[in-house]
């Protein structure tokens, strides 16, 4: 499919379908999916990273079961906004998926989303071990959140 505003993704989602916010790492992979009414985002599982084309079939095969019709990407931007090498590995898995899957992508700038789900674990008071097999799956959450409460301010400003 391709690359879209936030904004075009929401509108062109199918109905029945939910969102999903991806945490890419280069180790792993957090998952985060919306609910039905683009409201909340839960974490789900946390994918180990192998090779590309083995991450993609287990990624698409949990996003159909989960109905998900568009992923919004955390985009690892630098602190000054410019775009370094973990940006374009992110642009590049994203390419790469688009040929394998029947739904849109959209980007969101993740600048400390990981501080920030770690800081919501501890918290929680999450014990250290159970906080690294979560943090990346809490990350995509932030991440999949960020984009919900930004589409649901822009339909708030519209209804005005």
């Amino acid at each position: 499919m391709s690359i879209k505003s936030l904004e075009e993704l929401a509108a062109e989602l199918p109905d029945g379908k939910v969102l999903a916010g991806l945490d890419l790492g280069t180790k792993t992979i957090g998952i985060a999916v919306s609910d039905l009414g683009l409201s909340l985002a839960t974490p789900r599982e946390v994918l180990r990273r192998t090779k590309f084309t083995k991450d993609a079939e287990k990624l698409l095969a949990l996003l159909r079961a989960e109905h998900v019709g568009a992923c919004v990407i955390g985009l690892p931007v630098n602190m000054d906004g410019s775009e370094g090498p973990r940006a374009q590995a992110t642009r590049a898995f994203v390419r790469n998926l688009e040929a394998k899957a029947d739904m849109d992508f959209a980007f969101w700038d993740e600048r400390l989303s990981t501080v920030a789900a770690e800081r919501a674990l501890l918290e929680m008071d999450v014990s250290r071990k159970k906080r690294a097999g979560r943090i990346d799956a809490a990350a995509a959450a932030f991440i999949l959140q960020g984009a919900l409460d930004r589409l649901s301010s822009l339909s708030a400003g519209n209804a005005e």
